[in-house]
């Protein structure tokens, strides 16, 4: 594979901030990737391999033994995975999600954090159900989807009705893996190894102490809790579709040599291959730079001390949902120059354009958010749960 500057750059960062162990992820996810398609899950035993590197103390605070890394460090290692592939990189991203954990009181993480700081969480938090209110918390069931990475998690959460008592808004009830059923129906075209199946629990009784509102008033106080959390998820997720995207287009340039079935001059011979590779490549790494740029800016404000502004939130939302529209689009030309070599199963460009088509259906990066970005520029109220 061509390796550009940026992919470079991204798999330094991986060396520097887990080292050997980073490169061993890389590996792993390399040799064993057609595994996790075929299981529809990343395993336990790959789960470890993460944990090794780091990947799941990422976003643990820094109080309790975790590394809190700056958004873009932990985008990057993100990003570096899911060149290799996009599955893995999916559910390594959750290594973000405990910043939603900070939500939760003091005495509740250092109970999650006492056997140490690499925790993984993963959450079925949608349709939001309601619970039965009991005394000192609540009693839980229902069914819930897309808890991505959920065979390998040390938590779980699942989304119910808060009531009056938080204004309307939805909580997250943390389970222990015994509580939840797990239905292994995820069964998809893209994003196969990643585990997104449905959660069912049965009468869980859960005290409030283990239950938070997603973005809530964090009650750590470290800079990485002050980062924008609704927006933080939709941009891990978006990073994977930007590694696909690199892979694809890499794989597009390498093949620039390959002799054609007919005849026809190689393709790097050809000023329509070299044009949309251009394009490809400006498209993306502008993209990216849009996409890194606002993550930098709004970490500068929040390690100064100052709040994230609702216009540097929406601008994290719609760097965000451009990056997977983009990513999906390179990714598309990508297929289309890989010629008829392309739809063969076991061709790296099928497996791209799987996984690349299903980070822009996600709810937090469909078009939807330019909507959302606009109104904020314009100086009107977005939609609902925009901001």
């Amino acid at each position: 594979m061509t390796q550009t500057l940026d992919a470079a750059k991204a798999a330094a960062a991986g060396r520097s901030a887990s080292g050997a162990a980073f490169d061993r992820v890389l590996d792993v996810v390399e040799r064993r990737r057609a595994e996790f398609d075929e299981k529809r899950h990343i395993p336990r035993d790959v789960i470890e391999e993460f944990k090794n590197a780091g990947i799941y103390r990422a976003s643990t605070p820094k109080q309790f033994g975790g590394d809190a890394l700056p958004p873009a460090q932990f985008l990057r290692l993100i990003e570096r995975i899911a060149v290799v592939d996009g599955s893995a990189g999916w559910v390594a991203s959750f290594g973000s999600s405990l910043i939603y954990l900070a939500a939760l009181p003091r005495g509740t993480q250092a109970e999650l954090y006492a056997d140490g700081p690499d925790l993984v969480f993963a959450g079925g938090l949608f349709p939001v159900r309601p619970a039965e209110r009991i005394p000192g918390g609540h009693r839980v069931s229902g069914r819930w989807k897309f808890a991505s990475g959920c065979l390998g998690a040390d938590v779980l959460g699942v989304g119910i009705k808060g009531g009056e008592a938080k204004g309307g808004r939805p909580l997250t009830a943390v389970l222990r893996p015994e509580q939840v059923e797990i239905v292994e129906n995820w069964n998809v075209i893209g994003m196969r190894g990643t585990g997104s199946h449905d959660l069912v629990v049965d009468g869980a009784v859960v005290p409030d102490e283990w239950t938070f509102v997603r973005g809530g008033e964090p009650t750590v106080d470290e800079p990485l809790y002050r980062y924008p959390s609704v927006p933080y998820a939709a941009q891990v997720l978006a990073v994977v579709g930007l590694g696909v995207a690199r892979a694809a287009l890499d794989h597009v340039i390498a093949q620039g040599g390959r002799a054609s079935y007919t005849g026809a001059p190689v393709p790097a011979e050809r000023a329509t291959y070299r044009i949309a590779v251009g394009q490809a490549e400006a498209q993306l790494r502008s993209a990216r730079a849009y996409f890194y740029e606002n993550t930098e800016e709004v970490w500068a404000t929040v390690t100064a001390g100052d709040p994230a502004s609702a216009r540097q939130a929406s601008s994290l939302r719609l760097a965000s949902a451009h990056l997977a529209k983009i990513s999906f689009e390179v990714v598309r030309a990508a297929y289309q120059l890989g010629g008829i070599a392309a739809i063969a199963d076991g061709n790296p460009m099928e497996r791209y354009l799987r996984d690349a088509s299903v980070v822009p259906q996600h709810a937090f990066l469909q078009e939807g958010m330019y909507d959302g970005a606009g109104a904020v520029l314009m100086g009107v109220q977005p939609f609902p749960g925009y901001l």
